[in-house]
């Protein structure tokens, strides 16, 4: 069994303050910048990633979903265009929160999607309200990862799925390659853009802490999932986890 102890805990500062306090910093200081990072650093492949994600949901036809780590909005944009559902985007930083809710406004979405300032691992929500929740790059960041999926659990719909979108580790001959890019050349231009020395070392320092695969789906499976499905992307660059209550 792999627990929540054994995971090796990165922060985006290593500082006295806890993860959650220096992830909501972090998030609030690269805000005006993460969008054209995201796209820019992940060659637009991300918005692929999310597609693939909304069209494996949409096989469940929800019409009430939560994103988890909405940060600013690209997820819940993209699972109420896919699905038809309406969404509640909820995130740490208020500063990511802000473009996001600029970004449904200006596609008139504001009656489909709401967006809100919370806590995963405290989630405000009544159980099993949910016919699926989403997590896109977000539960690398919990503080608590069996604390946040648990809640994730508590909150969908029995029979119901959360699905979860992370980084994970590409292995074989292109696992070096790959990997000096993302530790060498991706924190250098997130660096030069966002003006914050410490937010695009901890991607990929986080991202090599972090379990995925079989690990990820044990992890899930402890939670208390029925079933635990997944598919990686992009030769592994990033993975989808279906997880059934």
């Amino acid at each position: 069994m792999t627990t929540f102890k054994t995971l090796k805990q990165v922060t985006p500062y290593n500082t006295e303050a806890s993860k959650k306090s220096q992830v909501e910093d972090m998030f609030d200081n690269i805000a005006p910048k993460y969008d054209l990072l995201n796209h820019v650093l992940s060659m637009k492949i991300d918005v692929l990633w999310r597609d693939k994600l909304v069209k494996w949901m949409n096989k469940d036809q929800p019409k009430l979903t939560l994103d988890v780590a909405t940060g600013t909005g690209d997820l819940a944009i993209a699972v109420h265009k896919g699905t038809k559902a309406d969404v509640v985007g909820l995130d740490l930083s208020q500063q990511m929160l802000n473009v996001g809710i600029e970004k449904v406004k200006k596609q008139n979405l504001q009656e489909k999607i709401s967006m809100m300032k919370g806590d995963a691992e405290n989630l405000p929500f009544e159980d099993n309200k949910f016919d699926a929740v989403s997590v896109g790059f977000g539960v690398r960041n919990f503080e608590n990862l069996t604390k946040g999926l648990a809640e994730l659990r508590r909150v969908v719909k029995e029979g119901k799925s959360v699905y979860i979108l992370e980084f994970s580790k590409v292995e074989g001959f292109l696992g070096p390659f790959y990997m000096f890019y993302f530790r060498n050349i991706l924190p250098q231009i997130g660096k030069l853009v966002s003006k914050d020395n410490r937010a695009y070392t901890y991607l990929p320092d986080s991202v090599n802490a972090f379990p995925f695969g079989e690990k990820m789906k044990q992890i899930l499976l402890d939670t208390g999932f029925k079933k635990v499905e997944y598919k990686k992307l992009s030769l592994g660059i990033a993975t989808i986890y279906k997880a059934t209550k």
